[in-house]
């Protein structure tokens, strides 16, 4: 059997490939799959595609990206099964969907991890946000052999367009890469935790004000992880340029990580990939209740739910004074993750797509 995964980004650059199905490439050559990856950017169009400015370098990787999705036509023949995440072309309609499932008879195995139906485009990219096409979304679903969604409200969506859709959930490796554990130190000054993108750091102005007046009661420092400094005035706030190489030891620094999220149907769409990253590598969790968050979190158990400045103030208080109940939470954590966020726990389900 061989798979063509067409995917947006080079691999290993991107959370959304690298948690959802390339850390399961192993598997898939233990199983006697033969695969091949075709993303839709180059590395050098990715390293510029979400900073200011660049327009005619970004419009020509972009046009460089659709020539290849084209030629990549002429070769589909030696597939059995499309593995297609998110799109294979991130402006215009489905066309080359449409031409793979309805002309080419191929069968899709359509990918997604985000309310991407949905208006969301960054500031630094508004210029493509009238020629996204978000309604393709539901186009390529129904063209699909199958389809593969993060969470139940993905597949509630999918479902209005095709009744063969897997719950494949963002899974975090615990054997070869989440494979540490948080080792608490008597002494230390605790250290609170975010990580995630610049797509997602508006989300860190719901906990702020809730950190500032904290600063005045707790010593602790608040650390974050991204591939950019957040604008926020913090006198705890540490910095840390997101990096590959040095993620998991970076992440080992948090003794608590949070996740705030707003209620809307964008947030609804995530997959709780943060909340999953701290809990595997056994430290405890503090999220809003949104979406796939109230399934990942047992509140009082291995992390705490929030729903207002009250509850997160109360939360982050109760675990920053309380080095035990950190250890506590931060096991029963990564138990959590072992047991149904795994690849390891996920992997029938996941080679169920491709059977």
């Amino acid at each position: 059997m061989r798979i063509l995964f067409i995917v947006p980004y080079p691999t290993g650059r991107a959370p959304s490939q690298r948690f959802r199905f390339e850390q399961y490439y192993p598997l898939l050559t233990e199983k006697g799959y033969q695969y091949e990856i075709a993303p839709f950017l180059s590395e050098s169009t990715w390293k510029i595609l979400y900073t200011p400015g660049n327009k005619l370098n970004k419009a020509l990787g972009i046009m460089v990206g659709f020539w290849k999705r084209f030629l990549l036509l002429f070769g589909l023949g030696k597939y059995d099964w499309i593995f297609i995440h998110r799109e294979a072309s991130p402006i215009g309609p489905p066309i080359f969907e449409w031409i793979i499932a309805k002309v080419l008879g191929k069968k899709i195995i359509y990918d997604f991890d985000d309310a991407i139906w949905l208006p969301n485009t960054s500031e630094n990219n508004r210029i493509v946000a009238d020629i996204k096409w978000h309604s393709k979304v539901g186009s390529i679903c129904k063209w699909a052999y199958k389809v593969s969604c993060g969470n139940d409200y993905l597949c509630d969506y999918a479902r209005q367009f095709n009744p063969n859709v897997v719950l494949n959930p963002t899974t975090i490796d615990t054997e070869h890469h989440h494979n540490k554990v948080k080792q608490h130190r008597e002494g230390e000054i605790p250290v609170l935790g975010w990580t995630g993108t610049h797509s997602t750091i508006q989300y860190l102005d719901m906990v702020v004000p809730i950190l500032q007046k904290l600063e005045s009661q707790l010593n602790f420092r608040f650390v974050v992880i991204s591939n950019r400094k957040p604008d926020i005035q913090l006198a705890s706030l540490e910095y840390i340029e997101w990096s590959k190489a040095t993620e998991i030891e970076d992440l080992l620094r948090f003794d608590v990580g949070i996740m705030p999220l707003t209620e809307d149907k964008w947030a609804k769409g995530k997959c709780g990939f943060k909340a999953l990253q701290y809990m595997a590598l056994g430290i405890p969790a503090i999220t809003s209740p949104v979406g796939v968050n109230t399934k990942i979190v047992d509140a009082g158990i291995n992390g705490f739910l929030c729903d207002n400045s009250q509850e997160w103030e109360q939360a982050i208080n109760t675990l920053l004074m309380n080095p035990q109940m950190r250890i506590s939470f931060g096991r029963k954590a990564r138990e959590k993750i072992e047991n149904h966020f795994s690849v390891r726990a996920n992997s029938s389900n996941f080679l169920s797509l491709v059977a």
